[in-house]
């Protein structure tokens, strides 16, 4: 917001603050029993995403940036598996939640590109 660094220059900022507003969106909706559980941990998650990405592109070693995004990354698939879940529990469809699946599948594959870009020896 105030430090204008690196990681407001990448694409993937862009797109996975994105993609916390969109899963802070879809979560608003699931039951209220599940604030403290489910709710919690895919906004824990989605935010996990964001700041990795922020924090990783400030490293000066290749080799932690990328683990930086691989743990977002991992984010991103924790979150698909806990849509599963939640699917399997009613709160939410697929077929519900278009814009959330492009914006988890953009964050996937815009960090996805970043860690292959990365060469580590």
């Amino acid at each position: 917001m105030f430090l204008t660094l690196n990681h407001n220059k990448l694409d993937v900022y862009t797109i996975t603050r994105q993609f916390v507003k969109d899963c802070y969106k879809t979560v608003a909706y699931f039951p209220a029993e599940e604030k403290y559980i489910l709710i919690q941990q895919i906004k824990r998650a989605a935010l996990s995403v964001h700041l990795n990405v922020a924090e990783g592109s400030s490293r000066r070693s290749e080799l932690e940036r990328k683990r930086f995004y691989e743990i977002a990354r991992g984010s991103v698939i924790e979150i698909d598996a806990a849509l599963d879940i939640a699917a399997d529990l009613g709160y939410c469809e697929a077929e519900n939640l278009p814009l959330l699946g492009e914006s988890l599948i953009k964050c996937f594959k815009y960090l996805s590109g970043l860690i292959n870009s990365i060469k580590t020896s």
